[in-house]
């Protein structure tokens, strides 16, 4: 399990560019003696891969509850070599001053790791799907451009929570993104400052005027970029920055945009600038009940490995978004990684081998499910 991980780790794949990690899963899977699809939506979605898709069928006429185990295989962009190391207290870094790339390679080996030992030991199960997905990190890509009708199991997990074992992901925020563009009048800033207007002056007003950071206990808000400007002795003709909104509470997440939509539109004016503004979502929220078939098979598998559950509720996004808003029952695990998306990103070998026993333990309990579903 760790000799896989590490080798996964090692090959970058920012989004869209996964090729090499994509083929080290395929070799694998095929190895096993398994028949891996791989989609064209790595055509449409601008990736060097499409979705990869593998099955295993159900053992021994099983009438349990078929399940789907999702994972992605790009990252964010490493800024450095990507070198594993094991420490002493048996915790991987990347000894290379970047991200390690547990997010989400750590799941794509357990779940791998879990289909080798569900063939190696004949156990029993009610079908078993593997799903392989691309540019995950920059708005859920892969898996909204997978199509979901492939899958023959309904209910599914990933493991896409940097949290520890035992956590079960109840709900996910919804999501708005807020593309924010000023434009005012160029005019050189030493001899004619008066003719000008700042776009820069607008956007900075309009930022220090927006409410930003954790809003409620569901509902957060953030400007990410800002650019604008030509020259130190130039009136800035254009600026523009993006910015986000979240909350688990739709109605709620209506309104905070509405009132940023209000204060960038004021700043514009108080600037005499112009400004054009473009709202999209970019993923639907969540929510389940603790009495939901996945989220009752998720607690019995983690107690049957030692695990207390707890229920949280998340911040981000997953590919776990995309298919509950497909009517797919997905439901997304805590894996023990730790500061994601950072240098100090690690994950200990044993959680990586305990989310092999999580896995085990979820296809063991929907083979026994039986009339559950």
């Amino acid at each position: 399990m760790f000799s896989l991980f590490v080798d996964l780790a090692a090959l970058p794949s920012p989004s869209g560019q996964e090729r090499a990690v994509a083929d080290r899963v395929l070799d694998y899977l095929r190895a096993l003696g398994l028949g891996p699809e791989e989609d064209d939506a790595g055509e449409r979605i601008g990736s060097s891969i499409g979705n990869i898709l593998c099955r295993l069928e159900p053992r021994d006429g099983a009438n349990g509850v078929p399940l789907f185990l999702c994972a992605h295989l790009d990252t964010v962009p490493p800024e450095g070599p990507i070198e594993p190391d094991v420490g002493e207290d048996d915790v991987v870094r990347n000894a290379g001053g970047t991200i390690l790339g547990a997010d989400n390679k750590a799941a794509v080996a357990a779940m791998l790791e879990a289909v080798a030992r569900l063939l190696d030991g004949g156990r029993p199960h009610a079908g078993v799907e593997l799903l392989f997905t691309p540019m995950e990190e920059v708005g859920l890509r892969g898996a909204a451009a997978f199509d979901e009708q492939r899958l023959r199991a309904r209910l599914g997990y990933v493991y896409d929570h940097a949290g520890p074992i035992g956590e079960v992901i109840l709900g996910a925020p919804y999501q708005r993104k807020l593309d924010v563009s000023f434009r005012g009048r160029a005019a050189h800033a030493g001899m004619y400052p008066e003719e000008g207007r700042s776009a820069i002056v607008a956007a900075a007003r309009a930022i220090a005027d927006l409410r930003l950071g954790r809003l409620d206990d569901e509902t957060t808000a953030n400007v990410g970029q800002i650019h604008g400007g030509t020259a130190r002795n130039v009136i800035p003709e254009h600026c523009s920055f993006v910015a986000e909104a979240r909350s688990h509470d739709e109605r709620k997440l209506a309104d905070v945009v509405q009132e940023m939509l209000e204060t960038v539109t004021f700043a514009a004016t108080l600037a005499e600038c112009e400004v054009e503004t473009h709202v999209e979502g970019s993923a639907r929220g969540y929510r389940f009940r603790r009495d939901a078939l996945s989220v009752r098979l998720a607690s019995a598998a983690l107690q049957r490995t030692g695990h207390e559950p707890s229920f949280v509720l998340s911040g981000g996004g997953a590919d776990a978004n995309v298919f509950n808003e497909r009517g797919l029952e997905c439901v997304n695990l805590a894996n023990a990684m730790v500061d994601i998306h950072t240098p100090d990103e690690r994950i200990a070998v044993a959680d990586l081998e305990e989310m092999v026993d999580v896995t085990l333990a979820l296809v063991a309990e929907a083979a026994e499910a039986g009339d559950a579903a």
